[in-house]
């Protein structure tokens, strides 16, 4: 066999991630949005003990969580894009399960659904206008 031909098949295939529904594969639609842990129980859920768990808290604050991460996919049978939790484990293997909501405030890179909570009411509900109204929006009240 040439020297070619080796290095082709050396190259990453596609990532075998398949619907937890249809089991058929799915297609990335989002980048990867890494989990972090900032409390020592979710350490002790992914394996830590507790004495462990809180010494790396308490050192780090916050641990990325290795091999776990959120990502939207395509499912040409649900003909939907979802979000799920991504576990990749020994040997290329992954594990995916939709995303809770609490998972999404412990990913880096995403924007909270509830908004910056440092925003004012006015500021959320002049972001969420489709239409300017001008001078309407500033009347005095009272």
């Amino acid at each position: 066999m040439t020297q070619r031909r080796q290095r082709n098949r050396k190259r990453s295939q596609r990532r075998a991630i398949y619907c937890p529904v249809h089991g058929t594969c799915l297609t990335s639609v989002s980048q990867k949005h890494p989990l972090y842990a900032s409390k020592a129980e979710q350490l002790q859920q992914r394996g830590y003990n507790r004495k462990r768990a809180l010494t790396v808290i308490a050192g780090y604050g916050t641990i990325p969580l290795v091999g776990e991460w959120l990502e939207a996919f395509w499912c040409e049978d649900c003909q939907e894009s979802r979000w799920y939790h991504v576990r990749k484990s020994e040997g290329n293997v992954y594990q995916v399960t939709l995303a809770p909501e609490h998972l999404w405030l412990h990913a880096s890179g995403v924007i909270l659904p509830t908004g910056n909570p440092s925003a004012g009411e006015f500021t959320r509900r002049q972001a969420r206008q489709t239409q300017f109204n001008g001078i309407k929006d500033f009347r005095r009240i009272g």
